[in-house]
């Protein structure tokens, strides 16, 4: 009975501790998002799924795009494709991303596969990687192996960025669902898998990686202590062991995906085995270290003498991935929640005090300035994930507001210094980095994970305790499978409903769907506690944009003489051929194609600009500063530009294409514009 009461006082205490206070209204309706309640929080999940879009006033997710290799780039001052800055956004926003951006998103982490480490390449520096080794970034013909800052010839290989690449490359193949596809990667990713595993302890199971190995790196020295040789002895890294079981969950399911029951067995006993030796990098508080050494001393247990900081990286990645269960999760999450020098401005920072354990202190390694407690929204992604899972949605709305705060200035920058207070680049007259989208990335996944299996997709619904109904007017997609999802009432699932009829396969806490993967919309309604699951089976979707109100001229009014970069910058007369373009794709049966998304994508942005350029000319615009409203402004037309001119180019690629519809699709190009 003691017990009992115990409880029911913790749950009392955690509901009030996490139900988001809201302004209640009747109803909410915006773009992306509608329902009932707490309209504040519908109001913050419709600003997350809008700053994907091309937006007037927000910075969007379509201005990372760059045509050289038809993917995303860093950011406009960021060359290239850096893993772990894109771990966190591409993993939670890769359910949401249509064709178009799925495509980028491939396009973009190709850069890696095609230049993985073989025993013989060799990155820009001159490293000559081993086999299965990811890098830390690469653009066509470059790569740099192992961490490029720092003392680089010290450091380790690629550990945590290839068991960050695993997972964000099995999870596209679960997305996508292509046999082509899964079959062009999965022998990579088995090379990979065998690279992690060639450092693993074969009596603990536990991972022996050196300096520079982790996902954040050069803030990990291994055990800290140097040798005579300038070089530093290696430690069992905790991250490594958490997202190595991430990866692996996803490639049995590859596995199983394929019919290759032997590898499905051989990755099942090496992640059990793997498993086994969290025992080694868990506190008695149920939190994980960031790393052991060979003698047995902790790195990373909170309050030691030494190396007495917190670790989020493993941890936060333990409650995103599911290798937590339930309970410690939310161990996990106390322990956070109880350090409050973790998120001095809501966001996550990677530890808490200083590390004592670098190879360097001074410059880029001061505490709070970059990898060594300044902010990195790739992990806030990581983290608003473990928010849902236990149900702190007040942590999870005030880290994505701190965010949302820099897209209408333009200074969505990674990382952020000053413990996630200050940009990186402030000189700048705008900042536009990839990692900035994993804050709404995560704050959108989080309300249902996602779970992508090889026999369908599980749902975990996380929504708030204040919203009553909720609709979401996108879809999330299981191959080509769109899947609308509205919810009723608070509380655990007691009732579904799948295109308007009951269906079955769920308990309290989860949703087994099993859809197949072919083109269609599927509508799924949930009944939270007592409430009966919607009959409703017709999504709402947002109203398309009507490019032909884009008139002649308003660019120029927009931003007088301007000159793109590169390409060209497409007239209405263009916009239109891509209309007519468009429409013959759907009617010719390509209405599932990439290039259907890119277009569409196209003339979002030109439609932005002329809704933009009326808010500035009737003074509904906040400017900003001259030099930045410029750059602002000039970002729009980039994007435009560089989007048409990759379409363009990647039409003129496929006139030469093995593939029938890629060259069927390119010569119907060709003939619209005779």
């Amino acid at each position: 009975m003691k017990h009992s009461i115990k409880n029911l006082a913790l749950t009392l205490i955690l509901q009030l501790l996490f139900n988001v206070p809201g302004k209640s209204q009747p109803a909410f309706s915006g773009n992306w998002f509608s329902g009932k309640g707490d309209t504040t929080y519908l109001h913050l999940l419709d600003q997350a799924y809008r700053m994907t879009r091309p937006d007037p006033v927000l910075e969007n997710l379509s201005m990372l795009y760059h045509p050289v290799w038809n993917g995303f780039v860093e950011g406009p001052t960021w060359d290239a494709w850096w893993i772990q800055n894109s771990f966190g956004t591409t993993f939670t926003l890769l359910p949401l991303m249509d064709q178009a951006y799925r495509q980028f998103a491939e396009n973009s982490q190709e850069l890696w596969f095609n230049q993985i480490g073989n025993g013989v390449r060799k990155d820009a520096n001159g490293y000559c990687a081993p086999v299965g080794s990811l890098c830390d970034c690469a653009r066509p013909g470059w790569v740099i192996f192992k961490q490029g800052d720092g003392r680089h010839k010290i450091h380790d290989w690629a550990f945590g960025f290839t068991a960050a690449g695993i997972i964000l490359q099995s999870e596209l193949l679960l997305v996508k669902r292509d046999k082509a596809t899964t079959d062009r990667y999965l022998p990579l990713l088995e090379q990979c898998v065998g690279f992690i595993d060639s450092r693993r302890d074969t009596v603990n199971n536990i991972f022996l990686v050196g300096t520079a190995g982790n996902l954040l790196a050069p803030s990990y020295a291994g055990s800290g202590k140097q040798r005579p040789d300038g070089t530093y002895e290696p430690a069992y890294l905790a991250e490594i062991s958490i997202n190595f079981i991430a990866g692996l969950n996803r490639m049995i399911e590859l596995e199983k995906m394929s019919g290759r029951d032997a590898m499905v067995t051989k990755y099942q006993l090496l992640k059990e085995k793997v498993r086994s030796g969290l025992k080694w990098l868990t506190t008695t508080e149920g939190y994980f270290v960031r790393a052991r050494e060979v003698d047995g001393t902790l790195h990373g247990q909170f309050g030691d003498d030494r190396y007495g900081y917190f670790e989020a990286t493993p941890n936060h990645d333990a409650m995103a991935f599911r290798i937590a269960d339930d309970a410690q999760s939310m161990k996990i999450y106390q322990k956070i929640h109880s350090i409050p020098g973790l998120r001095p401005y809501k966001l996550i920072i990677p530890n808490f005090p200083g590390y004592d354990d670098m190879y360097d202190t001074k410059g880029l390694f001061v505490f709070g300035k970059w990898i060594n407690g300044g902010h990195w929204t790739t992990c806030e992604a990581r983290m608003q994930l473990g928010y849902y899972r236990v149900g702190a949605y007040r942590d999870a709305a005030d880290g994505f507001k701190q965010i949302l705060k820099l897209a209408p200035v333009f200074r969505l920058d990674n990382n952020l210094t000053d413990f996630g207070s200050e940009p990186y680049q402030p000189k700048l007259p705008v900042n536009c980095v990839y990692d900035s989208w994993g804050a709404p990335g995560g704050f959108l996944r989080g309300l249902f994970e996602y779970e992508y299996r090889s026999d369908g997709l599980t749902l975990y619904p996380h929504i708030p305790d204040g919203i009553t109904n909720m609709e979401q007017h996108f879809p999330i997609y299981f191959g080509e499978k769109k899947i609308f999802i509205r919810t009723t009432g608070t509380g655990p699932v007691s009732s579904v409903e799948v295109d308007g009829k009951i269906y079955t396969d769920f308990d309290a806490k989860s949703i087994r769907l099993k859809p197949d993967a072919t083109p269609g919309v599927m509508v799924v309604s949930i009944g939270l506690a007592n409430e009966n699951a919607s009959a409703d089976s017709k999504p709402i979707a947002p109203n398309p944009s009507n490019i032909s109100k884009y008139p002649n001229g308003e660019v120029s009014r927009l931003l007088p003489g301007y000159q793109p970069k590169s390409g060209i910058l497409p007239s209405r007369k263009m916009l239109l051929k891509l209309e007519n373009f468009a429409a013959q794709l759907s009617l010719k049966g390509f209405q599932e194609r990439y290039e259907l998304s890119h277009i569409r994508l196209i003339l979002e942005s030109a439609e932005v600009i002329r809704q933009r350029t009326a808010m500035k000319l009737s003074n509904k615009l906040a400017l900003l500063p001259e030099i930045s409203q410029i750059a602002a402004d000039q970002l729009y037309l980039d994007t435009l530009t560089k989007l048409y001119a990759g379409l363009v180019t990647q039409l003129e690629k496929n006139l030469v294409s093995e593939k029938t519809q890629d060259r069927q699709i390119a010569e119907l190009w060709r003939e619209i514009g005779q």
